[in-house]
């Protein structure tokens, strides 16, 4: 059996949300239960945005938090060349094509569907170019970028959380992989990575659902199996809405800044969506190690209770 390998897979565009740090927190839990590994890895690949103070902000929460790593910090961008690869592997093989259209002609064809009332799904004009045009369009320097060929089959798995998940590959648009300065759509980079470290658990937060059909088409075309996948769900403010900050403090450094202790910030943010049964509140970290199970990560959204999480920064105090 291979020892179960999870990652946490930030973006260093913004501060460590209290989202993102329940979701490595996760990680970290289910490595240090099973006796597997947690990898950090910086997706740093949106270059205009990305910073080295974001990265920083997100590596001392984690720090402050107790959350370690086995492995890393990689950073995403330097694996350009391998997603490059990955994508003209698969377009050699059949599995995607070359599309020109301009952004121009993507923009009037999502306008045609939008007044058509229905979903933008791109006319795959370009898919059938002979191989004679491409190489011609190729050779004349027109851009162009890499759009994977999504079947029409059934794309489904068995999520750790929410059960069987099912889409049709036929709703799904041929999705772009590479763009046309070579560089890796975010589906692509994170499937090409994850094969590459192994990764054999994906626990991240249930806005990536919208992705997963893809990602698992691209493991296929890769000839790779995917890994387990466990949705976690939102995190909401008090009024039912995603947690914002209009709740309040949504970065982990604030929290710190008011006097919050790590093991009770810790202990508060396991419990959001997660159960260890007998409703109980206060879990030391050991005990949160040995009952973590990816069973007890509730279907349901989880509500942040500022209340709750100063009354048991009070015990911890205590």
């Amino acid at each position: 059996m291979t020892s179960p390998r999870v990652r946490f897979a930030p973006s260093p565009t913004g501060y460590l949300h209290v989202g993102g740090a329940r979701t490595a927190l996760f990680n970290w839990l289910y490595a240090r239960h099973t006796g597997g590994s947690h990898i950090l890895r910086i997706e740093d690949t949106d270059r205009e945005r990305s910073t080295e103070e974001h990265t920083r902000v997100i590596l001392d929460g984690l720090g402050w938090l107790g959350i370690t790593w086995d492995e890393g910090p990689y950073f995403q961008g330097e694996y350009a060349a391998r997603h490059q690869a990955d994508a003209e592997r698969i377009l050699a093989e059949g599995k995607a094509y070359r599309c020109f259209c301009t952004r121009e002609e993507l923009d009037a064809q999502r306008a045609k569907a939008e007044a058509a009332g229905v979903g933008f799904r791109y006319d795959r004009r370009c898919m059938s170019l002979s191989p004679a045009e491409t190489n011609r369009r190729m050779q004349a320097g027109s851009p162009s970028t890499i759009r994977f060929v999504m079947g029409d089959e059934e794309i489904a798995w068995e999520d750790a959380v929410h059960g069987r998940i099912s889409f049709q590959g036929r709703d799904l648009d041929d999705f772009v992989i590479l763009r046309s300065d070579n560089s890796a759509i975010y589906n692509l980079a994170v499937v090409s990575d994850d094969i590459a470290m192994r990764i054999t658990h994906v626990i991240r937060g249930d806005d990536h659902i919208s992705n997963t059909p893809k990602q698992i088409a691209l493991y296929r075309a890769l000839g790779q199996e995917h890994p387990v996948f466990a949705h976690v769900p939102m995190i909401l403010g008090p009024d039912g809405k995603k947690l914002s900050k209009r709740h309040g403090a949504t970065a982990v450094g604030d929290y710190q800044d008011q006097g919050m202790l790590p093991a009770a910030m810790r202990n508060f943010l396991a419990l959001l969506g997660w159960s260890p049964g007998e409703d109980r509140e206060i879990l030391p970290e050991e005990e949160m190690v040995r009952l973590f199970t990816l069973d007890g990560i509730q279907k349901k959204s989880a509500v942040f209770d500022t209340t709750k999480l100063e009354w048991m920064n009070g015990q911890y105090l205590s």
